[in-house]
């Protein structure tokens, strides 16, 4: 690290930097006998050092005395490399006392490890440069230096210090290229077309202040592109007015200056992914006045055209109840769905008009209100967020929840078998319950314990918030049934939990009960026999199908198992062959080390798919699910490439198994 300014501080920063460092010791030495010591003191000598002039590089410079006294053992803190950006906006800025001076400890610790000044074992620079990054475009409002009525209010001056550990990570990153970065990485996530947007526009909202208030550059555009596609899309909403005011405008404007703002929030939709408030008010304008330039306004293709004056009083319906400013991602949810054309799906349009019409159970309607308010009823943003998920089945996401197997499946009926979903979803808004049959025996998710959540927390879609707490449930009972089976219960229970589509073929590259690898080789043939089209007898994938891999960090470390589904095989643009697939865990763009990192976009990824080459995702998969009596010759697959594969498993996830 570099040389520590407190040899010159005043006598009182270095008594504070002393006191702190003796705390530091102290709960070094407790943690001998108890690993969950309390840290209380550590953090008040904390706030005593940072409070004083010097006193952030003060504390930047123990960085590594920090972690040498597990001041974050036994919490989320303690593995930085799966921290999440929202989490930790909300930590810093809407956190208790504690949580808050803990992420302000966390985000110094990012700092150093970002800089290159303290190499910590479990997380890389570069993926703590853009964490920080991430954390720093959702605080810029920050940046203006000044602190907004909310934070001023906090208790023991937090937000007085929230607002110094800001402008110190700005003076150590630099406010160059800020915007711009942050822009880029606003956009990396708005590729993916993730159903739940909310962070994204925060980002934006956040760049936007940081460019009026605190006069951030924004130096080649992109940012203000992004600001605009949300705040002023169009020449009627030019300069932000409002809604009612833009609403006022609307009513002045002839059909060529309608067909112009048309024109202008379709495109700017389709560009960027997300749906500015505006957008609604306009289709709402139109509706019943001009209703074919819905058409333009939704910047449907061809295509998306077709579906909608095939259902056009099922369109406009859903525009009706569903398309509203608190609401406005409906909108892009709505066109991608008729872009997909699964209206002409039999079924489908008959449970969208009931969805329209039906009124949640109140159990369900009192948990929609907790998490999204009053603004509108209930109904309202369920039927939005059924749009959201029909029109971006691989935007689903499992939020902070220990819950894949479940985002999975609901993204798995939207894109394969959205009557099925449409059908469970009414059921448990009706009923709060839901049935799924296992090998013959219905199972009643009321009747069941709970799953690995009791309830899922408001930082998912509406229709994840009400369906998987039950689909967990049943989930969770289908594994118990086959726990004495012996072998992966994922066997009989995806096909099952998933529906017909799955195929009844199971390969696992681990031994249940020792953990151990077996059959490795095997199993990576068997893999290129059943989906690499090189040696399937180029057979494409039908259905998407569920598969698990081993999570690893940047430096290739076992994490965990975690649930994906495989969506299909192909070969990019530079003729390479790889795996597209679905990850439910919100961001898809990841290192998993070894130069394993999933792309999510420029490799012919379609909007919600993540990609690696085939050999670099065999080295993280461990269990797929396969048509045995449509194997190819795993014998003919080329030894040296499963020698690869083999040799990454075993330097990675593999090393001790």
């Amino acid at each position: 690290m570099p040389e520590s300014r407190s040899a010159n501080a005043e006598p009182h920063l270095q008594a504070a930097t002393e006191a702190f460092a003796q705390a530091l010791a102290a709960l070094r030495q407790a943690h001998e006998h108890d690993p969950y010591a309390p840290v209380h003191e550590v953090l008040d000598r904390m706030v005593e050092l940072i409070d004083l002039p010097g006193g952030f590089d003060a504390l930047y410079q123990r960085v590594a005395d920090v972690e040498a006294a597990q001041v974050f053992a036994g919490s989320d803190w303690d593995y930085p490399a799966t921290l999440m950006p929202e989490l930790a906006w909300r930590a810093l800025r809407l956190g208790d006392h504690d949580t808050t001076r803990v992420e302000i400890l966390s985000e110094v610790r990012l700092l150093a490890v970002a800089l290159g000044d303290y190499q910590h074992p479990d997380l890389h620079p570069e993926h703590a440069r853009r964490l920080l990054r991430q954390i720093m475009a959702l605080n810029l409002d920050l940046a203006a230096g000044t602190l907004g009525e909310a934070d001023r209010t906090r208790p023991d001056q937090l937000g007085k210090r929230v607002l110094a550990l800001y402008q110190f990570l700005l003076e150590r990153m630099g406010s160059q290229h800020l915007v711009a970065e942050l822009a880029g990485e606003v956009r990396r996530i708005l590729a993916q077309r993730p159903v739940r947007v909310d962070t994204a526009k925060h980002m934006v909202a956040q760049i936007a202040l940081g460019m009026t208030q605190a006069g951030v550059e924004d130096e080649d555009g992109s940012a203000t592109s992004l600001v605009n596609a949300l705040f002023s899309p169009t020449p009627g909403c030019a300069g932000d007015p409002g809604v009612d005011a833009y609403a006022r405008k609307l009513a002045q404007m002839d059909y060529p200056a309608l067909t112009a703002e048309a024109r202008a929030m379709g495109a700017s939709m389709r560009e960027s992914g997300m749906v500015s408030p505006y957008h609604p008010v306009l289709l709402h304008h139109l509706r019943n006045r001009h209703d074919d330039l819905l058409l333009t306004a939704l910047g449907l293709s061809s295509t998306g055209c077709d579906a909608l004056l095939c259902y056009p009083q099922l369109v406009y319906r859903l525009v009706d109840e569903a398309a509203h400013p608190e609401t406005s991602q409906a909108v892009h949810g709505l066109a991608m769905m008729l872009e997909r054309a699964i209206l002409h799906v039999p079924g489908v349009a008959p449970a969208l008009w009931r969805q329209v019409v039906s009124q949640p159970c109140a159990a369900v309607q009192e948990r929609l209100r907790l998490a999204y308010g009053d603004s509108h009823p209930p109904r309202v943003f369920l039927l939005a967020d059924v749009l959201a998920m029909l029109g971006q089945p691989l935007g689903v996401g499992q939020g902070n929840h220990p819950t894949c197997q479940s985002a999975r499946a609901l993204s798995m009926w939207s894109s394969a078998d959205p009557r099925r979903l449409l059908e469970l979803l009414n059921a448990v808004a009706r009923d709060d319950d839901v049935s799924i049959h296992f090998e013959g025996e219905a199972l009643f998710s009321a009747d069941l314990p709970e799953g690995a959540v009791p309830l899922a927390a408001p930082d998912v879609d509406a229709v994840s918030l009400i369906m998987v707490p039950h689909l967990d449930r049943i989930y969770w009972e289908m594994g118990r049934r086959c726990a004495q089976r012996g072998g992966d219960p994922h066997q009989w229970v995806n096909p099952e939990f998933h529906g017909d589509g799955v195929y009844r073929g199971f390969c696992i590259a681990v031994d249940v009960a020792t953990g151990q690898l077996q059959d490795l080789d095997g199993f990576i043939r068997t893999f290129h026999a059943a989906y690499h089209p090189f040696y399937n007898g180029d057979l494409p994938l039908v259905h998407p199908q569920p598969a698990g891999i081993a999570s690893t960090d940047s430096m290739g470390r076992f994490l965990g198992w975690h649930a994906i589904s495989i969506q299909r095989l192909a070969l990019d643009a530079e003729g390479e062959m790889r795996v597209y697939f679905f990850n439910p865990n919100n961001d898809s763009a990841q290192d998993w080390g070894q130069g394993v990192i999933t792309s999510v976009a420029g490799h012919g990824e379609w909007p919600g798919e993540s990609s690696l080459p085939v050999a670099a995702f065999v080295a993280r998969l461990y269990a797929f699910h396969h048509d045995p009596r449509a194997l190819g010759d795993p014998g003919a697959v080329p030894a040296d490439e499963v020698n690869e594969i083999s040799c990454l498993v075993r330097k990675s996830w593999g090393a001790g198994r």
